[in-house]
């Protein structure tokens, strides 16, 4: 018989991004019971500086179309050159419009793992280097929710900066591992938040509240990207080392 650590250990290390689900609808009674759970989360003087926006049915759908027609104004942008950019920044169509910037540099100490990562799920879908097409596509499945019958918006407080992103993070984590444990799927996407309006327009959203990602979740289909394991770094490269101790130490 399984112990309470055991089935943790089993959730945290079973859980996967799933990238291709089923479009069977989640019930109401175990999201609600997932979420029933989650609210539980810990946070900063218990502010519980988070709120969120749940998708499903019509409302979802017309959240992909919007979505993906912006994508793929951006992408015809960028095909464009420097016209196409041009004129995608007179009519702003397809411009990013979210609450944070999901566009950026990452730093140079941790592109190494995003590319293993993104070249891994790429090879495992037999997407070459050089396909652009094929490369985009499998990003615009983001807007797609990838086929998830249920996506959940999240926004935090802007008063509480960094900490609310903090008991985001906290709140994403026990949603997640709770929905794994009612056998639910999901993929937290930082992708949704690139455009806000849509979002916005669909939901009576606070204006003290921004929209920092999304996360699709149902129920995982067989597809093969769902196997994709990218693993983790070692618990040595997790910690970091003391400072050896100095002569006014030792005294």
């Amino acid at each position: 018989m399984m112990t309470s650590i055991d089935q943790l250990s089993a959730l945290i290390r079973q859980r996967r991004s799933v990238r291709d689900f089923l479009p069977t609808p989640i019930p109401n009674e175990v999201l609600y019971a997932v979420l029933d759970e989650v609210r539980w989360s810990p946070s900063w003087s218990n502010t519980q500086p988070y709120r969120i926006a749940i998708a499903s049915g019509p409302v979802r759908d017309k959240l992909a179309v919007e979505l993906t027609a912006r994508f793929d104004a951006g992408m015809k942008a960028v095909a464009g050159g420097m016209l196409g950019k041009l004129k995608a920044f007179i009519t702003r169509q397809g411009l990013p419009d979210g609450d944070v910037k999901v566009d950026f540099e990452y730093p140079e100490s941790l592109l190494a793992r995003r590319r293993a990562t993104g070249f891994g799920l790429y090879k495992l879908l037999g997407i070459e280097r050089h396909d652009r097409a094929a490369r985009n596509a499998q990003m615009r499945r983001n807007f797609e929710f990838f086929g998830a019958p249920t996506v959940i918006f999240v926004f935090v407080h802007r008063g509480l900066r960094e900490y609310s992103v903090l008991d985001a993070g906290i709140f994403l984590q026990t949603f997640m591992l709770s929905a794994q444990a009612h056998g639910l799927s999901t993929c937290a996407q930082g992708a949704l938040a690139t455009w806000a309006s849509p979002v916005r327009a669909a939901f009576d959203v606070p204006e003290e509240y921004k929209l920092i990602c999304g996360v699709s979740v149902g129920y995982a289909s067989d597809h093969k990207v769902n196997t994709f394991n990218p693993g983790r770094a070692d618990i040595a490269e997790m910690i970091i080392p003391s400072r050896a101790p100095s002569r006014v130490d030792e005294n």
